[in-house]
């Protein structure tokens, strides 16, 4: 029973277990697919509760944090992502599916992991929430430039991106007013933490076939990521601790520059461009979750 309940409420756990079901249990995904923009409003609304918008009133004392959030999430990680793509990946579909993961929003988690390893967490917020708003503007624009020959309009994926991200960022400020936010505060782990694992369990159990028939995409997808991640969140850290950048802000900013939301282009991909393409996004939620474990005991080391 203890060995059940570390399951359900501890994070890593809750995705380790989503890719083994999905692994196991891949036919009940094409069940729940059907639920996923459900699912992901859900989650994305829920999020974003921990944003607080109203940092942005007095703007010209945020926009630094607000601008760099959408310089290093979509120019700097963009351009590094899509250039490994386009050298690693075999098919179209696979380059597509990193063409999400540039357009995607930051992943949430850089909030609570800026305050678990020291860094600023008021640069955080205003850096998520300026990405997450650069969101609606630059995923139609990757999709421009880099799918052009897909089929796919962007002027979809804005529309998309309003109903995903501008609607549920609304809403999620509606949820923070006092009354709510208490309740909200104790649920909303939780109900990230679940809708996540739901939209990672459907996107491996959609491609199960190809985990266990062709390892050899599996490998280059994963390459492809480890360099986008560790690789390019060890070089972000070396140049700015040579420029002198303070370690608070050091920190946060590592993370904009390495961490997407994998629940989101996981939707996003199976969406726009089917099953194959949403592959990336589920090696992309295990190679988050062991870019944040190893930032975690990086700074353990770093502190004692």
């Amino acid at each position: 029973m203890s060995v059940l309940r570390r399951i359900i409420v501890n994070r890593n756990s809750i995705l380790v277990f989503a890719v083994i079901m999905g692994l196991a249990f891949g036919g009940f995904a094409e069940h729940v697919k059907s639920f996923n923009v459900y699912i992901l409003a859900i989650t994305m609304t829920f999020s974003m509760t921990g944003l607080n918008l109203k940092v942005l009133n007095k703007f010209s004392k945020v926009a630094t944090p607000f601008i760099v959030g959408i310089f290093l999430n979509y120019i700097v990680f963009g351009a590094v992502v899509m250039l490994i793509a386009w050298l690693l990946m075999p098919t179209e579909q696979l380059f597509y599916g990193f063409v999400v993961i540039a357009a995607a929003p930051p992943g949430v988690a850089i909030i609570p992991f800026s305050y678990i390893l020291r860094g600023k967490v008021e640069y955080a917020i205003v850096g998520v929430t300026g990405a997450f708003v650069g969101s609606i503007l630059f995923a139609p624009l990757y999709v421009r430039l880099f799918a052009n020959h897909s089929g796919i309009n962007p002027l979809d994926l804005f529309f998309t991106m309003i109903s995903l991200v501008l609607i549920p960022m609304v809403i999620s400020q509606i949820l923070r007013v006092k009354p709510i936010l208490g309740v909200v505060e104790k649920v909303r782990g939780r109900i990230v933490d679940w809708g996540f694992a739901l939209l990672i369990f459907v996107a491996v159990g959609v491609n199960r076939q190809v985990f266990f028939s062709d390892p050899t995409i599996l490998l280059l997808v994963s390459v492809a990521l480890f360099l986008s991640t560790f690789g390019l969140g060890f070089v972000f850290d070396y140049l700015s601790i040579k420029i002198g950048t303070e370690s608070a802000i050091r920190v946060p900013q590592n993370m904009l520059v390495t961490i997407k939301s994998s629940g989101f282009s996981v939707f996003t991909a199976l969406t726009l461009f089917g099953k194959e393409a949403a592959i990336p996004s589920a090696v992309l939620a295990v190679m988050v979750l062991l870019y944040l474990i190893f930032l975690s005991i990086k700074s353990q080391h770093a502190n004692r």
